[in-house]
């Protein structure tokens, strides 16, 4: 059982920064793949970013490559996003998601693959 808390959101203009958190509960979060998804109002999920259980591979949708990196700290349980140069079309509540994996280099991409999720954080970029 893994439980995820993020934390970081709130109100930026665009162009600014914002670092997201997810803080997992649990001795073997280094087992689990983690993922980054967001929700905008009246849109469906969507795939923010991805990160294997190493920190090794990486994978980003389209829309942020560049401008965010995802990354963990395994002795702290935590997996961080730093979003760079946001837009208004970032707007979002941003959930953290774990599933485990068994392969140092594999990363999740589908919502369906993930089973911990966490209850999100609010990403709102003023125009």
């Amino acid at each position: 059982q893994v439980q995820l808390v993020e934390s970081g959101g709130g109100l930026v203009q665009a162009g600014g920064s914002l670092r997201l958190s997810c803080a997992a509960s649990g001795r073997t979060f280094s087992s689990y793949a983690m993922g980054w998804f967001r929700q905008a109002p009246g849109k469906e999920r969507e795939f923010v970013a991805a990160i294997s259980w190493s920190g090794g591979t990486t994978y980003y949708t389209d829309s942020v490559k560049g401008r965010c990196t995802i990354s963990r700290d395994n002795a702290k349980n935590t997996v961080y996003l730093q979003m760079n140069s946001l837009k208004p079309e970032d707007t979002a509540v941003y959930y953290c998601a774990a599933e485990i994996s068994y392969y140092s280099g594999s990363y999740y991409v589908l919502g369906d693959e993930y089973t911990y999720w966490g209850q999100g954080t609010q990403v709102t970029v003023s125009s």
